[in-house]
């Protein structure tokens, strides 16, 4: 099924302008087994599809704009990048003679032209409410993007706390929102923005973005100027040892992670099927991200298991 997937994100990508070696860079990444993991109440590669396109232009965006430099990110240019990635992912209405540079910009751009693309097959499978939730999420994720490049920029690296703040903004709680979507089926805008279930939903992403950073020490590492990691925060403010920061890190995934089942029991009793399958979707998503991380090359010479 992860084949499947890859193989479909393959051609799409080779339509959004990506050359061979990018793409296979793609397939190495194994979005289409992400996807197959974090979604299990979903066998159909054309739905699970939605998943691997937005994860990959995402990741995309996230290595040309944002993290490497090797690839062109410059942090200096990163908000006027980020400002035509929002504006492909969520077109406005035409504006006469000043819409056409727009738009060619955009076409001229594979990762824009990523963006604009899996936003539209995912328009095609949700409703527009579904749409809207997922673009609003991802914005959010790119002003903490905006964040870290002035700290990259400056070398002025923030306290953990600060860090932290930033990143339950940009988790996998960004890729959580296509739960309902993949899985064919609404939860509506009033539960999936009640209190509850929303901080239940970003504590789940945090979890796995905390995974992220604890496999991403040794490569973030060899990094010469490296990027923010909550483990290397920790490890700077507290003066201490990578591997000391390592169980502190580990010891807050595991808290979170009590807390968040402790949350979900809470939500038990609502009675609406969405919204108790929405939250077997965010667990579902912790242990196939978790799963994924852990058996990644991109990982290997990371951390110790949380």
């Amino acid at each position: 099924l992860a084949e499947a997937v890859d193989d479909r994100l393959a051609l799409w990508a080779a339509d959004c302008g990506f050359d061979d070696e990018e793409i296979a860079k793609m397939r190495k990444a194994g979005f289409g087994r992400l996807v197959m993991l974090g979604h299990p109440d979903c066998d159909d590669p054309d739905q699970l599809l939605i998943g691997a396109q937005l994860n990959a232009a995402w990741w995309a965006a996230d290595d040309y704009y944002a993290d490497d430099s090797a690839l062109g990110a410059v942090p200096e240019l990163l908000p006027p990048r980020l400002l035509l990635a929002m504006t492909a992912m969520d077109e406005p209405p035409p504006a006469g003679e000043f819409t056409p540079p727009l738009d060619q910009a955009i076409a001229d751009e594979r990762v824009l032209v990523a963006l604009r693309s899996a936003t539209t097959y995912r328009a095609r499978r949700a409703t527009p409410a579904q749409v809207q939730r997922v673009c609003y999420s991802t914005f959010a994720m790119f002003v903490s993007w905006t964040a870290y490049a002035a700290w990259r920029h400056t070398n002025q690296y923030p306290p953990a706390w600060k860090y932290l703040a930033a990143r339950q903004h940009d988790s996998f709680y960004t890729s959580m929102t296509l739960i309902d979507v993949i899985g064919r089926y609404e939860l509506t805008s009033n539960l999936f923005y009640d209190p509850r279930v929303r901080h239940a939903a970003f504590q789940a992403g945090t979890v796995s973005v905390l995974a992220n950073d604890l496999f991403s020490v040794a490569k973030d590492l060899e990094d010469a100027q490296p990027p923010c990691n909550m483990v290397l925060q920790i490890a700077a403010d507290r003066k201490c040892s990578i591997d000391e920061a390592r169980e502190i890190t580990i010891n807050l995934h595991n808290d979170l992670v009590r807390d968040f089942k402790g949350r979900h029991e809470e939500l038990l009793p609502v009675s609406s099927p969405e919204l108790q399958r929405f939250m077997r979707g965010l667990r579902s998503w912790m242990g196939g991200s978790f799963e994924w991380h852990n058996t990644n090359p991109r990982y290997k010479r990371g951390a110790k298991q949380p």
